[in-house]
């Protein structure tokens, strides 16, 4: 069992983890609110979109900006401030840290040094959407956002493929005609799926059929705002044996992911994983470095 060893527990500050709401302002809990006005310090995945937030629920604490672009700078200075005793909320701009947000390094590195880490329940739009699809709703895999190039895409859907949970995927409304299609190229057009958008917003709406219906659909029509795809699982999984491609040299089984239509970068992603190795090492292998 881990313990605060290296602080006195009441010197050191608390992190907490504060969801926002995904759209509707009256999600915002009352715990959530007293814990943004009682902290010393909110850092905010975007201070400017935050602002917004705590200027509705009149709360005046500061901010500091914590992102994926200053993670590494960021961390040491959070740390600080709480080894110092000061209490700290982190928030993304919308639903649960760490879930597709940022958050999840902050999170480790305080555990790692004793710092404790108190989680605030709220909004995430994966189970709202959930619950509501009409998909089995348990199990269910959470994905998130999946890679943006194509082959990425394919290599990764193809390790979901057999997966008998419903699938909980995000996707931005610009890349969603690209996504549809390569989960239809992958998965089947029979597929059901079910799409989500602009969740608890005044315009949300839930959209049913299989793959290749959403598919064709989204081609013709303009989509605005944040998506949440839903896939069922598959009935009819096949059954996941040994094969002659684990048997291969590693270089071999990429060279035979890349004639089966990935990029050598794609590929060789694919066969590490598949292998339980770092793709950096295969990489290198690959390339003769």
């Amino acid at each position: 069992m881990q313990q605060i060893s290296s602080f006195n527990k009441q010197q050191v500050g608390h992190l907490y983890l504060v969801p926002t709401p995904i759209g509707n302002l009256d999600d915002m809990t009352f715990r959530a609110i007293k814990t943004l006005r009682s902290v010393d310090l909110i850092a905010a995945e975007d201070t400017r979109h935050t602002q917004q937030l705590l200027n509705h629920f009149e709360i005046d604490t500061r901010q500091i900006s914590f992102h994926e672009h200053n993670t590494e700078q960021r961390i040491p200075e959070l740390l600080a401030k709480l080894q110092d005793g000061l209490d700290i909320a982190q928030c993304s701009d919308a639903g649960m840290p760490s879930i597709s947000d940022p958050g999840r390094e902050l999170v480790a590195a305080a555990v790692q040094v004793g710092i404790p880490v108190v989680p605030l329940p709220g909004a995430n739009a994966g189970l709202t959407a959930l619950i509501a699809s009409g998909l089995v709703p348990q199990p269910f895999y959470f994905y998130g956002f999946l890679e943006r190039k194509h082959q990425q895409q394919v290599a990764a859907l193809q390790e979901l493929q057999n997966r008998t949970e419903t699938m909980i995927f995000y996707e931005a409304p610009h890349r969603l005609k690209k996504t549809l299609a390569t989960m239809a190229e992958v998965f089947g057009d029979d597929r059901p799926a079910v799409l989500a958008r602009e969740l608890t917003k005044r315009y949300e709406e839930f959209s049913r059929g299989n793959l290749g219906e959403l598919r064709d659909w989204f081609t013709d029509h303009q989509t605005r705002g944040e998506f949440v795809v839903l896939v069922a699982g598959n009935p009819k999984p096949q059954a996941v044996t040994e094969n002659d491609d684990q048997d291969l040299p590693l270089t071999k089984q990429v060279d035979k992911e890349i004639i089966g239509g990935l990029s050598t970068n794609a590929a060789i992603k694919l066969v590490a994983k598949r292998n339980h190795i770092r793709r950096q090492e295969l990489y290198k292998q690959y390339h003769n470095l």
